[in-house]
């Protein structure tokens, strides 16, 4: 999922990096304060939720395992480091204390999408919508999301909600929060599987698509509630059944 029409190195040529700060230059004015609710309740809903798929789900599993492992050499599941919540406080401002975390690293789960090695040799990319490092399974696991399944698991270890914005890689993070203002606010939320940019919009293809699903996200910390993350697991149907969205 998380695949972008673009890769890091596109976005780099699509912005302009902010010519250095003089002696004696006013201070950039801080980013603005993001709060939200109280998370007791909406993680009591989200790892019921996800409990429930989960049980749904595992005939599910089993199947797609053993296509996953029948169809091409390599694991069957595929582990990635990203970035998680930023409980900390409110260190917006303070970019030097959290300039190589952004949040808690997590290893996140997925079915096994692509070759094996993948990415030997480019480093962190971002996958495009029609990637030949995919494999054919890969192909059809990426199109209604199941590759996604194993994140339940996330889910109930604590690492991430059902509804929330979706955690990206620490090599990709830092980039963008160097080219997109108040990038780092969207760890004061758990990462999700789904969110309120997943269900709002399609794959990112511009820097101004990513600039989007930050407001979006925002959007979604500053109104958290279970209600709204119901609203948000009950739309990502539809989204899944008809292949939208933008992971």
């Amino acid at each position: 999922m998380d695949a972008p029409l673009t890769n890091h190195h596109q976005i780099r040529r699509m912005t302009v990096a902010p010519p250095p700060k003089r002696r004696g230059q006013e201070p950039a004015a801080k980013a603005p304060a993001v709060t939200m609710n109280p998370e007791g309740p909406r993680r009591v809903v989200n790892v019921f939720v996800a409990s429930l798929l989960l049980f749904v789900s595992s005939p599910g599993f089993i199947i797609i395992a053993l296509l996953v492992k029948l169809t091409s050499k390599g694991p069957i599941f595929y582990t990635q480091t990203r970035v998680g919540l930023d409980s900390r406080g409110d260190r917006s401002g303070d970019r030097r204390r959290v300039r190589d975390i952004g949040g808690r690293p997590f290893k996140m789960f997925k079915f096994r999408t692509m070759q094996v090695d993948a990415e030997h040799g480019t480093g962190a990319v971002w996958a495009t919508q029609d990637d030949p490092r995919v494999t054919v399974v890969g192909r059809f696991l990426r199109q209604f999301r199941l590759d996604e399944l194993p994140q339940l698991i996330n889910v109930l270890t604590g690492d991430m909600n059902l509804a929330g914005p979706r955690p990206e890689r620490p090599a990709i993070f830092n980039q963008l929060r160097d080219q997109i203002p108040n990038y780092q606010l969207r760890q004061k939320a758990r990462p999700g599987i789904t969110g309120l940019a997943q269900i709002s919009q399609k794959y990112d293809s511009t820097i101004e698509d990513v600039r989007r699903k930050v407001e979006y996200d925002l959007e979604y910390i500053q109104r958290a509630s279970v209600w709204e993350d119901l609203k948000i697991m009950a739309k990502t149907i539809p989204v899944i059944l008809f292949r939208r969205g933008g992971w």
